[in-house]
């Protein structure tokens, strides 16, 4: 081979050899990759307080649940009911909505299109939990746009006391029988006789009770029913009370939980409320020595039941993964986690499971589950309710201190709601 050719030979085996040099040692060395960042799924819960220990119960069972879930932050804001409207209706202004908000209306989401279908997004072993009766009410035109998540019965609670000082043997289960319970414990000077609660917190509620108690409702055969004559007559009868000063001094002033601490502190004789009454009472008074009866009706009238379920919903969001809802959803109504929240804030459990675990230890469970399935509730399938209940927050005071007779409050309620529902219908 002449000597230029032997030496570009030499020059292309000496590179082979060193790029084999180069790829021998690379095989050994770490080399740069590309990874991917791990996805974390974001859930913006906002929820209800209802006591002291709402907070930090919550915030342990998200820390727990984080623990377990590294990949999903929960991101979580508890609020008093007075504020909740207002915060979660600032971040549905913000296009920033809560991926789950625990409230007590939904229809009106629901039909402007922004709630997310639990079907789509609970598991159907938790789906099964619920009671049907409770879920029903939560489900318009085969969607679930809310799930239950506690629920109450309200009962006539009242002080031992300052029941036999004023010698009455029994509680009141007509309007009469309260009329004279409250007059005989104003008489003794005691206390104040019944605590009716028309702030914005339950004037709703208080409605309900008197309504209902009067073989009145709020709708009848799908339509409004605000002014009929039984409820006119039920508000007649919730003002005179007040006007002969058989009810506490402040209806539209001092809230329902305000109102219990009176009565703890032996200043008001009978109030309605619900069963968390018999825990939250108790605890804070622990000498307080009080009763329980059935919501006075209207001489005549049958007994009524009345309920209320606060549910959760979700809201489309950009970020809306329906896994990680999911997968907290099962760990929020995990039998052991929500029958601990469920003790703790003295409600009645909306699980069967749980339901059942409860009432095997009380008696008293067992009565008021059975009372839920029979029970009275709010409209709360109608679009126009959580309208309607913004205009009843504010009647309160103009009924009480005759700026409007009860009819005409009643009317102006009635006309406000059979407009609000005409326009959603109106809406595609």
């Amino acid at each position: 081979m002449p000597a230029p050719y032997r030496s570009a030979a030499a020059g292309l085996i000496a590179a082979a050899a060193l790029a084999l040099t180069l790829a021998a040692c690379s095989e050994h060395e770490p080399q740069p990759t590309s990874q991917a960042e791990p996805k974390q799924s974001l859930i913006r819960f906002v929820a209800a307080e209802y006591s002291t220990e709402t907070k930090a119960n919550l915030e342990k069972l998200v820390h727990e649940f984080e623990l377990k879930n590294p990949d999903i932050i929960v991101e979580l804001q508890v609020a008093n009911w007075n504020v909740l409207d207002g915060i979660y209706t600032a971040m549905i202004s913000r296009n920033q909505p809560p991926d789950l908000l625990n409230t007590n209306v939904y229809a009106h989401f629901a039909k402007a299109g922004i709630l997310n279908d639990f079907s789509e997004i609970a598991s159907p072993e938790l789906l099964a939990k619920f009671y049907p009766n409770l879920s029903g009410m939560d489900s318009i035109e085969g969607k679930q746009y809310a799930i239950p998540y506690v629920a109450s019965i309200r009962s006539l609670y009242y002080n031992k006391k300052l029941f036999e000082t004023a010698g009455i043997a029994k509680p009141p289960a007509t309007w009469s029988e309260l009329e004279a319970s409250a007059r005989k414990i104003a008489a003794s000077g005691r206390a104040r006789g019944f605590g009716v609660d028309l702030t914005d917190d339950e004037v709703q509620a208080y409605l309900s009770y008197f309504f209902y108690g009067s073989g009145g409702e709020w709708i009848k055969d799908g339509k409004w029913n605000i002014n009929s004559p039984a409820n006119v007559e039920a508000l007649s009868y919730l003002k005179r009370l007040f006007d002969e000063g058989l009810t506490d001094e402040e209806p539209t002033v001092t809230t329902r939980d305000e109102k219990q601490r009176i009565m703890g502190d032996g200043k008001l004789g009978m109030m309605i409320s619900g069963n968390y009454f018999s825990s939250v009472v108790p605890r804070e008074f622990p000498g307080f020595e009080w009763g329980k009866g059935p919501i006075p009706v209207r001489d005549g009238q049958q007994p009524i039941s009345f309920g209320v379920q606060d549910v959760l919903v979700s809201f489309k969001t950009a970020h809306t993964d329906p896994v990680a809802i999911g997968k907290f959803l099962d760990f929020l109504y995990d039998d052991a986690n929500y029958e601990d929240m469920v003790k703790r804030e003295g409600f009645i459990p909306v699980t069967e499971p749980v339901g059942r675990s409860l009432s095997a230890a009380d008696p008293q469970m067992t009565g008021a589950i059975a009372a839920l399935s029979t029970a009275k509730f709010y409209p709360v399938q109608e679009p126009a309710w959580q309208a309607v209940l913004d205009k009843t927050r504010k009647m309160g005071d103009a009924v009480l201190y005759d700026h409007l007779s009860p009819k005409a409050a009643l009317d102006q309620l009635q006309a406000f709601a059979v407009t609000r529902s005409e326009a959603y219908a109106s809406e595609p």
